[in-house]
């Protein structure tokens, strides 16, 4: 079955290791999603069209027009991101810190952002599930896992429906506070 390009999905997919990029990559692509893949969390943070504060200034991300870390085709257009999956152990900017700047965002606090690692820590897991994140992957990867994504992409795309939500990339956005009112787990992930 062949998904017209309005109905598909869009899934940013973020990992410094080019061998699980391109597992991922191909196992999205080959359940009818439309895929951007990029190496890193400030990566992934410019193809967004966010910008991050540091402790002295604010960074622009995407103003730096020497770093292609996306396809040409793909900048300077407005795309809809409909989930993000993400590496957690990455260098400079962790999975977990990625969660984090998508969930305060004004944009795309609403937009499904599924982590996955080679390491099964459950402390770790239940850290991502309270900070917002919809689900956790355990590497490598597979097609099965793949198919757990759609209701997440569905329930994203209801609440793009409601006023105010816009996932789309445009512009630059800063990044706001969180305000935290999710759902708790204990280590064995059941609800609290």
């Amino acid at each position: 079955m062949v998904v017209g390009a309005e109905t598909q999905f869009h899934v940013l997919a973020v990992d410094d290791s080019i061998i699980d990029r391109k597992l991922i990559e191909r196992l999205l692509k080959t359940s009818s999603y439309q895929v951007t893949a990029v190496d890193s969390g400030i990566k992934a943070l410019e193809f967004l069209g966010l910008n991050i504060e540091d402790d002295h200034h604010q960074v622009l991300l995407n103003d730096d027009a020497s770093v292609p870390s996306v396809s040409p085709d793909h900048q300077n257009q407005e795309i809809e991101v409909n989930l993000i999956i993400t590496d957690y152990r990455m260098p400079g900017m962790t999975g977990f810190d990625l969660l984090r700047k998508i969930k305060e965002s004004r944009t795309f606090k609403d937009v499904p952002v599924v982590i996955m690692s080679s390491e099964n820590v459950p402390s770790r897991i239940n850290r991502f599930m309270e900070e917002g994140a919809e689900e956790f992957f355990l590497k490598p990867v597979q097609l099965s896992d793949v198919n757990k994504l759609k209701p997440h992409l569905l329930k994203g795309r209801s609440k793009e429906d409601e006023p105010n939500t816009n996932n789309k990339r445009k512009g630059n956005e800063e990044i706001q506070s969180p305000e935290k009112s999710r759902t708790r787990y204990t280590n064995d992930l059941e609800l609290v």
